[in-house]
């Protein structure tokens, strides 16, 4: 095959929208497939870091979401037990000035819009939704992909941008995902219920004995997102279910006070049951590849998932034109550079969930091991992960 013509998307969240978008840009035609309803975004805030306006500046739309994001003053760990701050990375101007680019942080369904309206703005994105794929048929000539109704759709090739549950990277790879054990909770609370002393300009992570509480500002302050977290006792399944402030309430009842007057502070009990894939070597084979969670799913310690997804559409982009258009050749590259930091982001995040979660004699050597760092230390740690850009992205990093 020589340039690409088509493409079909499958999934309309972060990753399929901004994949959308850069291929568009490189003059791919493209069918956005979603099994809900509507394109949009469920659930609460996320973070982003300056890799992930680093993508977006690429995308064009760097500017729209600097406008609808909170710029952090820092980012902080706090020890759970004592209420001591264990470490604290600024990031006012230095270290924007350091990244060329800023730390925010957004409600999910404002950067979801954000790049979903560039999207709907290029003439070669279209899109259907309440279309299920639940088979994928791979030609010498072409892709395609049928739906629980039977309809069918070709194009040149395929990316699965469907999630950590993806049916595309069933359809090729058929591994099983790795279940945590980890449980996830999250809620907005409005600004008038936040307890007045942790109403603060920065991500603050509260690590206790097998959980942890984070909590931030979303739109100009006026919500903060909380998420809490913990190892469970029971045998957990990946998925969504109810849950109860009495579950919550039973995994932080050791914890200090001043960060658990927060857990009185929510209506929200919902409960994810977390799970993560192990790195593998190929995301697809010829015309199909993955992105985002689909490729890597990945817990949220790290706070990359988003981020991983919009460098993953920019750098599929940069592939493209990079193969004169060969999306095949151009899967290959994307792959080459995409997979071995992604499973480094996976295992990373693994680890600083056992950071976080720390305790005995562990938590107190946690504590320990940010002693006496300065903050152009930090930084010099982080150029691997907030170093990304456009003109890096096929690079390996």
């Amino acid at each position: 095959m020589s340039k690409t013509q088509s493409a079909i998307i499958v999934g309309g969240g972060i990753g399929g929208a901004a994949a959308a978008l850069s291929l568009a840009k490189v003059g791919i035609k493209v069918l956005l497939l979603e099994q809900a309803n509507e394109i949009g975004e469920i659930g609460a805030g996320i973070q982003l870091g300056p890799n992930a306006f680093s993508a977006l500046d690429s995308l064009g739309i760097g500017e729209i979401a600097r406008e609808r994001a909170v710029f952090t003053d820092y980012i902080a760990m706090m020890d759970a037990m004592d209420a001591n701050e264990v470490v604290r990375v600024d990031t006012g101007q230095v270290f924007r000035d350091y990244f060329g680019g800023p730390y925010a942080v957004i409600h999910r369904a404002d950067i979801h819009d954000t790049v979903w309206q560039a999207a709907l703005k290029n003439s070669l994105v279209s899109y259907r939704t309440a279309t299920k794929v639940v088979e994928v048929n791979i030609t010498q000539n072409d892709v395609e992909v049928i739906d629980e109704k039977g309809n069918s759709y070709k194009a040149d090739v395929l990316i699965g941008c469907d999630g950590g549950k993806s049916i595309i990277r069933d359809s090729t790879l058929n591994d099983k995902p790795r279940v945590t054990g980890h449980v996830v909770y999250r809620a907005v609370i409005e600004r008038e219920d936040m307890p007045e002393d942790l109403r603060i300009n920065a991500p603050i992570l509260w690590g206790g004995p097998h959980c942890h509480l984070v909590h931030y500002p979303l739109r100009g302050g006026a919500q903060y997102n909380l998420v809490v977290t913990f190892h469970s006792r029971q045998q957990e399944e990946w998925g969504v279910t109810d849950g109860s402030k009495e579950e919550v309430m039973s995994y932080f009842d050791t914890i200090h006070p001043r960060p658990r007057q927060m857990l009185d502070k929510t209506t929200s009990w919902r409960r994810w049951a977390t799970a993560d894939r192990e790195p593998v070597e190929s995301w697809g084979t010829g015309r199909v590849t993955l992105l985002g969670d689909a490729a890597h799913p990945v817990a949220q310690y790290m706070a990359q998932g988003a981020c991983m997804a919009l460098e993953d559409a920019v750098t599929l982009g940069e592939a493209v034109k990079a193969c004169n258009g060969n999306a095949i050749e151009a899967f290959k590259l994307y792959q080459a550079v995409r997979i071995p930091r992604t499973a480094r982001i996976v295992w990373s995040t693994r680890e600083m969930g056992r950071l976080y979660h720390a305790k005995g004699v562990e938590r107190e050597v946690r504590n320990l091991l940010w002693k006496g760092k300065t903050q152009q230390d930090y930084y010099k740690a982080l150029e691997w992960l907030y170093g990304w850009k456009e003109e890096n992205c096929l690079q390996p990093r």
